[in-house]
This record gives C-alpha cells, sequence and structure tokens, in this order.
C-alpha cells in the first residue's frame, strides 16, 4: 500500500510538470499566434451584438478628451510635455485598433499602460487613483471588452488575468505614498470581459441558431420532397400492377386461342406469365411498405386512379366551393399512356388546390391540349379578391406538380401573370420514355 501511494504521489506531481512545462505554450497560443473570430459581416445573425462595441469609439473620444489634461503626467498649470502626448496618441489608437486587432491593441495597451503608470507614479498627486487613473481604467476595460468579444471564454480570462498582474506588478515599485484604487480598476476590467463574454456568448448562439434553422428547412424541405416522390410512387404503383396483370391474364389465356398451339409457343407464354407474376410481387412487396406506413391510402387502396375522363368531375367540386372555373379542351381527344393521364389530372387538381388555398375569390382557367407528341395542362387564376395574398407562394403542390412533370420528362413553368394572378403550364411528352 505505501508503494501504491507513492506510485500513486510521483503520477499526480508528474501531472502538475507536464502542465507547468505547457503552460508557456498554452499562453503563447492563447494570448498571440491563436486567431480570434472574424468580424459578422453587416446582416449577419451576430452583427447585432457588435452594436455595443462602437460605443467604445464613443468612450474613445471622451477618454482622448480626458488624457489631453493628463493629470498625471504633468503639474498643474504646466505644458503638456511631447511624451505625454504621445502616449495620449497610441492609447487612443490602440483602442481604436481592437476594433479590427483586438489580440494585439490589448498587448499595445497593457504595454502603455505599465509605462504610464511608472512614468506617473512620480508626478501623481497624493488624492489620484494609483496604478490606474480613470482614464487608464476605461482604457484597459476598452480593449478587453473588445478582446472578450473577439475570443474564448478562457483566453479572455488569461487576459484579464495578466492585466491585474501586470497593473499589480506596475503598481507595486513607488517612491511614495498613492491613493491606490485596484480594486476598482479590478471592477471595472471584470465587469468588461463578463458584459463582452455574454454579448459573445449571445451571437454565438445566435449564429448556431441560424445555421440550424437552415438544416431544419433544409431537412423539412428534403422529406417533404421523399413524401411527394412516395405518393407518386404508390399511385404508380397501381398502374403498373394493372399492366403486369394484365400482360399475365394474356400469357395465360393465349394458348387457348391458338389451334393446336406447339409445345415452345406454351412455354414461352408460361415464362411471360411466370416473370409477370414474379414482377408483379416484387413490386407489390417494395411498395406495400409505402401503402402500409398511409393511413390514407388504406382507404384507396382498391380504388381506381383518376383521369382526365374525370375532369368534368372535378371542376364540379371546385365549383362547389364558390370559385368560377372555365374549362376548355384542345385537339382531339383520346386515351393517354396511364401515367401521363394520372399525371395530367393530378397537375390541375393540385393547381386548382392553389387557387382554393391562395387566392379566395379568383376565376381560374384549366385548359387541356391534346397534341401529337405532348399534352399540355394550363391551369390560370385571375387577382384573389382579397387584399394581401402574393402570388407565386408555393407549397408542396407545386413540389408534386414538378416531380411528376420531371418524372415523364416533360417541362413545367409557373409563375405570376400580369393581372396579379398566377399561371402554372405543364407539357407532358407522350414518346416511349423506355
Amino acid at each position: 500500500m505505501p508503494k501504491l501511494s507513492g506510485m500513486t504521489g510521483a503520477g499526480a506531481w508528474g501531472r502538475v510538470v507536464t502542465v507547468v512545462r505547457g503552460l508557456p505554450r498554452m499562453l503563447r497560443e492563447d494570448l498571440w499566434t491563436s486567431p480570434v473570430d472574424p468580424l459578422p459581416p453587416v446582416g449577419a445573425p451576430g452583427a447585432p451584438v457588435w452594436r455595443p462595441a462602437f460605443g467604445m469609439l464613443l468612450t474613445l473620444g471622451v477618454t482622448t478628451v480626458s488624457l489631453w489634461h493628463v493629470p498625471d503626467l504633468v503639474p498643474h498649470g504646466a505644458a503638456v510635455p511631447e511624451y505625454a502626448v504621445l502616449l495620449v496618441v497610441c492609447q487612443a489608437l490602440a483602442l481604436l485598433a481592437g476594433m479590427w486587432q483586438p489580440l494585439y491593441a490589448w498587448w499595445v495597451s497593457l504595454v502603455l499602460m505599465v509605462v504610464s503608470v511608472r512614468i506617473a507614479e512620480s508626478a501623481a498627486a497624493p488624492g489620484d487613483m494609483f496604478p490606474w487613473s480613470g482614464p487608464e481604467i476605461a482604457l484597459q476595460g476598452g480593449a478587453l471588452f473588445l478582446l472578450t468579444l473577439r475570443v474564448k471564454p478562457r483566453r479572455a480570462v488569461l487576459a484579464l488575468t495578466l492585466s491585474l498582474l501586470a497593473g499589480l506588478v506596475a503598481g507595486g515599485f513607488t517612491t511614495r505614498a498613492h491613493n491606490y484604487a485596484l480594486d476598482v480598476g479590478a471592477l471595472v476590467v471584470i465587469a468588461a470581459v463578463v458584459i463582452g463574454s455574454a454579448l459573445r456568448a449571445l451571437r454565438v448562439a445566435r449564429g448556431q441558431l441560424v445555421v440550424q434553422s437552415g438544416l431544419t428547412e433544409e431537412e423539412r424541405a428534403r422529406r417533404t420532397l421523399l413524401e411527394e416522390r412516395n405518393r407518386i410512387a404508390r399511385e404508380l404503383h397501381d398502374v403498373v400492377a394493372h399492366h403486369m396483370s394484365v400482360i399475365s391474364i394474356q400469357a395465360q389465356v393465349a394458348p387457348h386461342l391458338v389451334e393446336n398451339p406447339s409445345a415452345e409457343l406454351r412455354e414461352n407464354l408460361a415464362g411471360i406469365r411466370e416473370n409477370a407474376v414474379e414482377a408483379l410481387a416484387e413490386l407489390r412487396r417494395v411498395l406495400g411498405v409505402l401503402r402500409s406506413e398511409d393511413a390514407v391510402a388504406d382507404g384507396v387502396r382498391h380504388a381506381p386512379q383518376p383521369t382526365l375522363d374525370r375532369l368534368d368531375e372535378l371542376i364540379e367540386k371546385v365549383r362547389s366551393a364558390d370559385v368560377t372555373v372555365a374549362a376548355q379542351i384542345t385537339g382531339l381527344r383520346r386515351p393517354l399512356p396511364p401515367g401521363v393521364e394520372l399525371s395530367a389530372f393530378r397537375i390541375v387538381q393540385e393547381a386548382l388546390s392553389n387557387v382554393l388555398r391562395h387566392a379566395p375569390g379568383a376565376r381560374a382557367r384549366v385548359d387541356v391540349g391534346y397534341h401529337s407528341h405532348a399534352v399540355t395542362v394550363r391551369v390560370t387564376n385571375t387577382a384573389p379578391a382579397s387584399p394581401g395574398w402574393k402570388a407565386g407562394r408555393g407549397g408542396h403542390g407545386l413540389l408534386g406538380m414538378r416531380e411528376r412533370t420531371v418524372m415523364l420528362g416533360g417541362e413545367l413553368t409557373h409563375g405570376p401573370t400580369p393581372g396579379g394572378g398566377y399561371e402554372v403550364v405543364a407539357t407532358l411528352p407522350l414518346e416511349d420514355l423506355t
């Protein structure tokens, strides 16, 4: 046990020695080589925190005027010596430079403070504060405040400790008695460091909040996109499943439609049916997970997917909500690929839903054009009757329209119209997309 205790004491002593040896390096890094926080640009979250820092410029002016009287450097009524003017200018410039280079400015202010104390010691009146006069306290507190706004609290505490030690040492070698006010100066500089640390913490917290808000918005947009794609996948699942079922049934019935079918034909048709059934099973297995997580989908699992044949029904429902809707179909109306039919109907549905939500009292118009290689869907609305509505404010509906259009290789354009309304135009190609 004594041996173990000795080993423990030796280990603790070794750690102390290591810390002491590393102290100069830590001080050099924290108080000289390590960079400070950059100034936040105008309009950034942390920019308002710097408003108190600009107040230091006002303190600079007041302090400079006070220092021009230099009560600690010259007797009353005597001329101001040149070295006193130089100290005033250097201390003022050091505080001003603290707005851009707070670490080096603090070092300059600290050195000038020690020089001023040593010069003023012999000429200071018995009632003057010593070693820090009022202007000295203001300058040192301002330098520490500007530094604390730009460095971590540990570095600010080290700078504060060094400032207090420098003041204590500078006032320790005197030729006569003085009115020592180191406690007052210590309270001021400590308050400057505490306030600066609080303002820096506020700036950092605001910056992190903005970053987190941006990540949240990005995650919300990504989740919304995935939800829209899942909804589209569930709807297209019914279309694909229908075609796979038809292929399977036709492959099963085909041998009975041919007189004396050969064995090769029966084998090929059986293979087609088997592959169709397996593909359908895999499709249902994968997309069935999406179905199971959607409570709404459970209620419409067996409902047929809408097509443009139900466009009149959709328009009547919108009209029943006191919205005036006009519809026009141009070109030769004909059956379209199921995916195009479904997407065209959903685009019209989402566009009219946006009119109901964002343009109360507006009149809407739906134009569907059948062309040789594409079908176009155009939904427009007039300016809303209620003031304060902003055109172009999109939500999930526009995202879903864009996803459906891109999926089919088409184009979607939308935006406000000159009259204060809004327009959505989708072009869905009819070429073979395989």
